[in-house]
């Protein structure tokens, strides 16, 4: 019997009210509102107090998402959690997930750790999990307290990157009853030459630090334009479609002018496109869970949609996922 991985549902969440551009200026950032939007699309982002946790994020936004499908906790029997921000440095960060939620003991739980491309990692992961039986309904979750890691000095880096959650429920059915819907493709790549140009300063391994983030901003931008565009085009040669094909286009949320070459270049017009960088910032494995809830709850992404998933991170890490909601 074919399998089909079908998202059942989608949940989000945001810590706390959100912290403006101006009201970075007011805490002594040296930018500015007009400075930031130019150059990132970046409005405002929510920075998660110190008790809120990555995994009560998660938490949060996996509760929405079994709620909006209808199932309870014991009917999960996998968890994958993507995040560059856990609790912990062990036990991952997805076995106190299960925990809070009431997730039966027993089921596989285990973080996915790709930086931005975390989530698209994680779903293509879930996915081959599903079809190959081993497991029948998942949550998947990308979660992040990114700010965590920033230094608030670095103005070049510090207004990029908020905090936030996103879940989706993940479901195998046989391809007669999903039809069209479910997981089409997945393409997975990454190019370990690149470490130094994103990435932080500090680790369990190197110093016994988490460290702060540093970014070669020019470099990164340049290879995600490139790199997202290899994807995309790689996604649809695979599928045999084209870009008139897709209902939507739901990248992750790094820098609005990245989004907006890809759009073009797939000559999509940005009404197609799930843009949340405005309010969000760069919230990494969250980022895209996050604009697929912004798209389902707006009513913009319906049953039945076509929709292209994308993202690079540090590693160099990138990917896509092709899925018919």
């Amino acid at each position: 019997m074919t399998i089909r991985s079908i998202i059942r549902s989608v949940g989000g969440s945001v810590p706390g009210k959100p912290v403006t551009n101006h009201d970075l200026v007011t805490r002594g950032i040296d930018t500015s509102d007009e400075w930031i939007r130019e150059r990132t699309g970046i409005g405002a982002r929510h920075i998660a107090p110190p008790e809120v946790l990555t995994s009560d994020l998660a938490i949060a936004a996996a509760q929405i998402a079994l709620l909006r499908a209808g199932i309870s906790a014991d009917e999960i029997d996998l968890i994958i959690l993507a995040t560059t921000t856990p609790d912990l440095t062990f036990p991952a960060t997805a076995v106190r997930v299960q925990a809070a939620l009431g997730c039966l003991p027993g089921i596989p739980a285990f973080d996915i750790q790709a930086v931005c491309s975390g989530f698209v990692y994680a779903l293509a992961t879930a996915d081959a999990y599903l079809k190959a039986g081993l497991a029948h309904r998942a949550l998947v979750i990308g979660a992040e307290t990114l700010t965590r890691l920033l230094n608030w000095e670095d103005r070049s880096t510090c207004v990029l990157f908020g905090d936030g959650a996103g879940a989706v429920v993940l479901e195998a059915w046989p391809e007669e009853a999903a039809g069209k819907r479910g997981i089409i493709s997945a393409h997975l790549h990454a190019d370990g030459t690149h470490i130094d140009r994103l990435k932080t300063d500090g680790g369990v391994s190197t110093n016994q630090k988490a460290g702060f983030l540093t970014m070669d901003g020019k470099e990164v931008y340049r290879h995600a334009v490139n790199k997202l565009a290899e994807v995309v085009e790689e996604t649809l040669q695979n599928q045999n479609i084209k870009s008139d094909a897709l209902d939507w286009l739901v990248p992750h949320q790094a820098n609005a002018r990245i989004i907006e070459h890809t759009a073009k270049k797939l000559g999509m017009p940005m009404e197609k496109v799930i843009l949340t960088i405005e309010k969000h910032g760069n919230t990494s494995a969250a980022s895209i869970p996050l604009a697929l809830y912004e798209g389902v709850e707006t009513g913009r992404i319906k049953s039945g949609h076509l929709c292209l998933l994308e993202a690079m991170g540090g590693g160099f890490t990138w990917g896509s996922v092709l899925v018919r909601m």
